[in-house]
């Protein structure tokens, strides 16, 4: 019978030493995607590779034991995980192919012909919808695409992109990054989705006034202050009320909808003195004509999105449904590896068991009203069918990437590197605080992915929370806040944006466009989290329903 694999949070003998060999991954991966300018999948690949080289050499973690973390966390990472993704992008495709997604951004452009308004509606609400349902990437170029057909010079339409993209990145594509960072803590999603929309405010509300001070200085804010204070309000509120009392997965689809219906309601109050155009923009864009049906069609796949996932979040639903749940123990890794003082109070061994919930998985809902979609719009099946293909052959690789960087975060909480940093972190006693968001904000500027980056430092941040006796959730959601303002400069982000407005070679420009953005809110953001710790504990939530 195998022996329990006891936990050596210090196998150097000084915690800062054994810190440097644990944080030798991460190093690995900051260099391959800096340095070395290696493809995403290659470099969370040799990533969880010296992950489990570091286990298994300095940690003396059992070969087979090691490799196993690595499949519990590599198959985490396709399911629930990339099935969500790739259902939520097969949806998208499938509205694009079918027409129907250029009748959508019609109905967005067609509200007000003032650019202002114009680019509060399409980079903070429909670029947070976009984020909502696809993430990865796509709200930022079609965001970008559309400010620059507007009359916007590209770089302006890059940078307000991504500047824009802070307001939904927390929550991302349905929740991902706070469900996945749910999993591999272990943690109550819809804590972490509460705690998250507690501490996102100053940096959710500021964003549509920073967008139109940005496209027409002051006096522009000034001459359409009631609708921006209204877009902003109307969407940090819902946001906050969405997080905490449906979850994650609907956050940026529901805040988003509501932020647009409740600006077309301030326009309709508060009519407009001066319409603003910038330099290039056409009058002719003014009357764009949709009828109530088209529009409703083209916003269809999103309402069943949202009407499926409110059902499936149901509690009946599912214990309905239950029956399609199976659970496995990982073999050679299940309660074979164990915890001990100071990250647990005695010997704790540490379960591993794999569910596969086949009916219950949001991914499953988003099919579902993929389904629904294709019926009720009487699709083409060879667009259909098309859509399907073209999405599982432009997520393969960021699949396999994700996959590669779970494993990475499994292993690294099997075999106790993550502990190990987390106490060394932890002897920063009280100012951990201000650097807790720091973490998130570098993970995402490094990997383009708040979900990767609370992937990658969900584990440190729980660890550490607990060493300095502060509600884990907190540096959670930390990680998450940090990690939003932190996809203002992701290369990746940049290489997005300015491929769609045809700036590429140009990206430093665009770096220079947003960087001070991104610092004045990671300070923001630190500030945030050292409030809620020292002078507003009681903003953490207390779980009264959990969410596995």
């Amino acid at each position: 019978m195998q022996e329990v694999f006891l936990q050596n949070y210090d196998p150097a003998g000084n915690i800062w030493l054994s810190a440097a060999a644990a944080a030798l991954p991460i190093a690995v991966f900051l260099l391959c995607l800096t340095v070395f300018k290696l493809k995403g999948y290659v470099a969370a690949f040799l990533t969880v590779a010296a992950s489990l080289a570091v286990a298994i050499i300095f940690y003396k973690m059992p070969a087979v034991t090691a490799f196993m973390s690595f499949a519990y966390g590599f198959f985490y990472g396709l399911w629930p995980i990339a099935w969500i993704i790739l259902c939520a992008i097969f949806l998208y495709k499938l509205s694009v192919k079918s027409g129907y997604f250029e009748t959508l951004k019609a109905s967005i452009t067609a509200i007000s012909p003032d650019c202002r308004i114009q680019v509060i509606l399409i980079a903070f609400s429909f670029g947070s919808f976009l984020e909502g349902a696809i993430g990865f990437g796509a709200p930022v170029a079609i965001c970008a695409a559309l400010l620059m057909g507007l009359g916007l010079k590209p770089l302006s339409a890059a940078g307000l992109s991504m500047i824009a993209n802070t307001a939904g990145a927390a929550f991302g594509a349905v929740g991902i990054p706070v469900t996945a960072l749910s999993g591999t803590v272990n943690v109550d999603a819809q804590l972490i989705s509460t705690m998250t929309a507690r501490m996102l405010p100053p940096i959710t509300f500021t964003l549509p006034f920073l967008l139109v001070f940005l496209v027409s200085g002051f006096r522009g804010v000034l001459g359409v202050l009631p609708h921006v204070v209204t877009a902003a309000a109307s969407y940090t509120i819902a946001q906050y009320a969405t997080a905490k009392f449906l979850g994650p997965e609907l956050v940026n689809i529901i805040a988003a909808i509501v932020s647009i219906v409740m600006l077309w309601a301030a326009l309709r109050i508060w009519k407009i003195k001066d319409v603003f155009r910038v330099s290039g923009q056409s009058e002719a864009k003014d009357g764009v004509s949709l009828s109530a049906k088209d529009a409703f069609k083209a916003w269809l796949p999103f309402i069943l999105i949202i009407a499926a996932i409110v059902v499936w979040n149901s509690s009946g639903f599912k214990s309905l449904v239950d029956f399609a749940t199976f659970k496995f123990e990982v073999a050679n890794l299940h309660n074979l590896t164990a915890s001990n003082p100071p990250i647990s109070q005695g010997v704790q061994a540490i379960s591993a068991v794999y569910t596969w919930d086949a009916l219950r998985a949001t991914g499953t809902a988003i099919l579902l009203a993929a389904i629904l979609t294709t019926l009720i719009l009487k699709i083409k099946p060879q667009i259909a069918v098309a859509s399907a293909k073209e999405a599982a052959k432009e997520m393969a690789f960021p699949i396999v990437t994700i996959g590669f960087i779970v494993a990475y975060a499994y292993v690294a909480k099997y075999s106790g590197q993550a502990a190990t940093m987390g106490l060394a972190l932890s002897s920063t006693g009280n100012a951990f605080g201000f650097f807790s968001p720091v973490i998130g904000w570098l993970g995402v500027f490094l990997t383009g992915s708040v979900t990767s980056a609370n992937l990658l430092f969900g584990t440190l941040q729980q660890v550490t929370a607990n060493q300095l006796s502060v509600p884990d959730v907190i540096f959670m959601a930390a990680n998450t806040v940090g990690g939003v303002v932190g996809k203002i400069i992701s290369p990746q982000s940049i290489a997005v944006a300015c491929a769609a407005v045809g700036m590429a070679g140009r990206e430093s420009e665009v770096l220079k466009f947003t960087l001070k953005y991104s610092l004045l809110f990671i300070v923001l953001a630190s500030f945030i989290t050292w409030a809620v710790i020292h002078l507003f504990p009681q903003l953490v939530p207390v779980v009264t329903n959990f969410r596995p």
